[in-house]
Formats: C-alpha cells, sequence, structure tokens
C-alpha cells in the first residue's frame, strides 16, 4: 500500500505529543469527603481508572482522519509496457518444387513447404510486439495476411497456404515487390522481410535485383533464405496403380541472386538444408531483429482512503455516545 500524500502522515507524531501534553498532570475530576472510613470497602471504579479513553477515543479518530487525508491506495498493475517494435514480411514460396521431401521430422520424410510452415509459425510466435505480415509466392505473389499483431489469425492464414494453390513458377522479384509495398507506408522502428525459396526466379514483371534495389530506397532489409539439400532430391510421384513413389531430382537454387539481394538491402543470407539448420536459422534472425521495450511509469490504483475515513466516523460517534452516557459529567 501506498499514499498519495504521504507527507500528511508527519501530522500523526505530533498529534500523539500534543495530547500526551494535554493529559500531562491531570487527573480524574475528584470530590471531598469528610471520612476516610467511608473509602474501606469502595474500590475504585472501571470509569475512573479509564477516564483518558475519551480523550484517546479524539486523538485516534483524528489520526485516521490524516490517514484517509494522506490517500492510501493499492497498486493494481505496476507498469505497462510500450513499443514501437518491428515490420515484418515473411515471404514463403510454395512453387512446385517445395513438393521436394529431403527434410524429416522424427525420421518421417516431410515436403519443404511443410516444415517450412512448421518452423515460421514458431518463429510468429516468438515475436512479442511486431507487425507481421504474409505473402506467399509460386509463379504470382499474394497477400495471405496483411501487417497484423493478431498472431492467432495469421497463423491461421499460415496454415492456409498449400502446394498448388497458385500458379506454377518462382517469382522472386514479385514476392519482393509485393512485400516492399506493405512495408513502405508502416510507422515501425524497422522493415524487414524474410524471403525463403528453394528455386531460381522465372515468373514475374521485375527481376529480384530490381525489386532489392526498391527495397533499399524504402529501408526495407531483406533476410535470404536458400532451402533444400543439394544434389539429387526425392520427389513424390504416383505410379500407374496410383501409388506414391519417388524419383530422384535437381531442383536449381540461384544462391548468387540471393546473396545479392541481401547485400543490396543490408540482410544476409542463409541456407538450410534440414529442420535444424532452418530452425537456427529464424532463431538468428529472430536475435538481429530485436527491439528495446520501454518500460512506461504508467500505474493503476485502487483507492482505499474510505477504510480509515469510516473507521474514523465510526470511532467518532462512539466516544459522542460514551461521553453523553458513561462519561456524563453533571454540572
Amino acid at each position: 500500500m501506498i499514499f498519495k500524500s504521504p507527507y500528511l502522515l508527519l501530522l500523526i507524531p505530533l498529534i500523539i505529543i500534543l495530547a500526551m501534553l494535554l493529559t500531562r498532570g491531570k487527573k480524574p475530576s475528584a470530590i471531598t469527603i469528610p471520612s476516610d472510613e467511608l473509602l474501606v470497602k469502595n474500590e475504585v471504579s472501571w470509569k475512573l481508572r479509564l477516564w483518558w479513553m475519551p480523550l484517546f477515543l479524539r486523538m485516534l479518530v483524528i489520526i485516521l482522519f490524516v490517514i484517509a487525508l494522506a490517500g492510501p491506495r493499492a497498486v493494481l498493475e505496476e507498469f505497462v509496457y510500450e513499443t514501437e517494435g518491428i515490420d515484418i514480411v515473411l515471404a514463403i514460396d510454395c512453387s512446385g518444387s517445395m513438393a521436394a521431401e529431403d527434410f524429416t521430422i522424427k525420421g518421417q520424410r516431410v515436403n519443404r513447404l511443410k516444415i517450412v510452415k512448421d518452423v515460421v509459425n514458431d518463429f510468429i510466435e516468438s515475436r512479442k510486439s511486431d507487425q507481421i505480415g504474409l505473402v506467399a509466392f509460386a509463379g504470382l505473389a499474394y497477400a495471405v495476411s496483411p501487417l497484423t499483431t493478431d498472431y492467432s489469425w495469421l497463423k491461421t492464414n499460415l496454415n492456409r497456404i498449400e502446394l498448388g494453390l497458385i500458379e506454377d513458377g518462382t517469382a522472386i522479384g514479385s514476392a519482393i515487390a509485393s512485400s516492399v509495398s506493405r512495408l513502405r507506408k508502416s510507422s515501425g522502428e524497422s522493415k524487414v522481410m524474410v524471403l525463403l525459396t528453394d528455386g531460381v526466379n522465372n515468373s514475374g514483371e521485375i527481376t529480384p535485383v530490381e525489386a532489392a534495389r526498391l527495397a533499399e530506397q524504402f529501408g526495407v532489409k531483406i533476410y535470404t533464405i536458400g532451402a533444400g539439400t543439394k544434389g539429387y532430391v526425392p520427389y513424390p510421384a504416383v505410379d500407374i496403380f496410383g501409388r506414391k513413389t519417388y524419383r530422384k531430382v535437381i531442383i536449381d537454387l540461384d544462391e548468387k541472386s540471393l546473396r545479392q539481394i541481401a547485400d543490396i538491402t543490408g540482410g544476409r543470407y542463409f541456407r538450410a538444408t534440414d529442420e535444424r539448420s532452418l530452425r537456427e536459422i529464424y532463431a538468428e534472425i529472430d536475435q538481429l531483429e530485436k527491439t528495446e521495450i520501454e518500460e512506461i511509469g504508467y500505474k493503476e490504483y485502487k483507492e482505499l482512503f474510505y477504510i480509515p475515513l469510516w473507521l474514523g466516523l465510526s470511532i467518532f460517534f462512539l466516544e459522542i455516545l460514551l461521553k453523553n452516557t458513561v462519561y456524563l459529567r453533571l454540572p
């Protein structure tokens, strides 16, 4: 418990000192009795022993009123935190090549898109105050989610990204341009794009380098991730009997362009060849793009002045009652 005006509590010692001065040398009223014999069998009454009670009650009332004036209060919430945060767009390749199953989870083969969605989901959960948007791309790029802090809704939309939803191809330049269009008017302390792909730009009307220069102009930093193992990878197919089979294919990855995109915008290029390395990459980006949270001294209180106030009034009425009954003085 704290007080709104704690300096008023300094009056309490003064009240106690004043009460002591008023009672110093003071004795209860006495009457003259002609003979000591009349007192032999009479004991001192409790009323005489407690002659100081009315003054004590009055002093207690004044002290309680002073406490009420000092404004006792309880702190309901210590601090509220505010921060401008970072605006981030996560661009995810969902082209046909992302169906390759060269990643594993607990020994089970999964396609590249599945593992990327799992890792991105965890990345979203690790952020606290940032606006995050989603862009999916294949032969075209489209916004899955605008910048938002509603991470639950964001993850729901992430789960909706599937293979085959967009015309096939790899439009890296279009994905960058789409992300920049969502970041250029944002008010975040910094603007970041995380681009993940496993292929070579072969679609769209803007090249990746041109799009990167556009991002640089709007202050957007791009981290690029090349996903997938090198060499032949297992790619799912269906045989004439409808059974799932695999064929070995080589999927080209344009690492040179991805490095150039990152260098132009002040970001970094990463290569993910398995689940562990992919998680480590997103964890590193998570640490690279952190903002310090500013602590604002806002407090919410519950006022408690009414407690000593009502207690003081109750004792005051008790004092009045005693003075007009037990401690009534006759002229």
